[in-house]
């Protein structure tokens, strides 16, 4: 990255959406988790209307999260936080691409406490031991959940992940709508990012795209259908159909089938959601996906390692 930080956003002129890094290496204080239990309305921020597209709601909080956070760590400071980090590694971060490609088995575990329209899945689940024992049962790669309101993440849990041993490559899960987000995503130790095309133009998402690779990290551009196939032209790393509606949250495996085509041939592609059985994960690979992002299916286990290891065994007897 260029030291002089040419064509990043100065502090003299503030993003638009900026979400600070909530906790970690002296940024702050995670905040305390409601107590508040499973259900659908408990999981939906205060102050929200109800509204039947949960990809609207979600970004409109994001925004609110954003302007609320925007003052907890100045850009600028941020900025040079990741500068410090990058100039004293030794080694670049691990390719999630290249994992996939070379994997048999190109699963990627999700470490994914919640979610909006099922509520808590594992509230106990700690991130230092799970996204290991993934990686210690086979796991390709790992993605983690990092927002807060929504799926009961936080950046420290990839930080916790990376202290407790994780190597993989990591991808960042979030709703990304802006480069500090990319900045915080790289301080706590993702190899890559998600972007959404849905979330995005195709503008920010071609920026976003350039900003991540010149912090060194690679990105999965998520798509599900209509429109989103216009985002190819962002050249990401990874190509991502997700089998589940983001406004209903609807889940079709056969939305990875349907789409697989309008990818480039050479793509690394990766199809997420609603897999949970051994010959889905084998008619995907055979129709041209490397990766397979899978969460529910892992962390409903007792042992979610243990899970993975045991949907692995299986996928590899024919």
């Amino acid at each position: 990255m260029n030291n002089s930080q040419e064509g990043i956003t100065s502090e003299n002129q503030p993003l638009k959406h900026t979400i600070p890094l909530p906790s970690g290496e002296g940024l702050g204080v995670r905040p305390q988790e409601s107590a508040v239990g499973p259900q659908e309305s408990a999981v939906r921020p205060q102050g929200l209307a109800s509204n039947p597209d949960i990809l609207t709601d979600i970004l409109a909080h994001k925004k609110v999260e954003i302007e609320q956070r925007m003052d907890f760590i100045a850009p600028r400071k941020m900025y040079s936080l990741v500068e410090e980090k990058i100039a004293g590694e030794t080694a670049p971060l691990p390719s999630l691409r290249r994992s996939l490609i070379d994997s048999d088995t190109g699963i990627i575990a999700e470490f994914k406490r919640r979610s909006p329209s099922k509520g808590w899945i594992k509230r106990d689940g700690r991130p230092g031991i799970i996204p290991l024992s993934y990686q210690q049962h086979g796991a390709a790669a790992l993605s983690i959940l990092t927002d807060t309101d929504f799926f009961g993440g936080y950046d420290e849990y990839i930080q916790e992940a990376r202290l407790s041993g994780v190597t993989l490559p990591i991808l960042y899960k979030n709703f990304v709508i802006c480069e500090y987000q990319l900045f915080q995503a790289r301080f706590c130790g993702a190899s890559a990012v998600l972007l959404i095309a849905a979330a995005l133009t195709v503008d920010e998402c071609r920026t976003l795209t350039h900003t991540a690779h010149e912090l060194g990290m690679e990105v999965l551009l998520e798509m599900h259908g209509g429109n989103d196939f216009d985002y190819v032209v962002c050249e990401p790393d990874v190509y991502g159909i997700n089998n589940r509606n983001l406004g209903s949250f609807v889940t079709d495996v056969d939305n990875s089938f349907r789409f697989a085509q309008l990818l480039p041939a050479e793509a690394c592609k990766v199809s997420e959601s609603g897999i949970g059985h051994p010959e889905t994960v084998r008619a995907l690979r055979a129709a041209g996906f490397q990766g397979f992002l899978m969460g529910e299916h892992f962390m409903r286990a007792d042992d979610p390692g243990q899970e993975l290891e045991k949907f692995i065994n299986e996928l590899k007897t024919k």
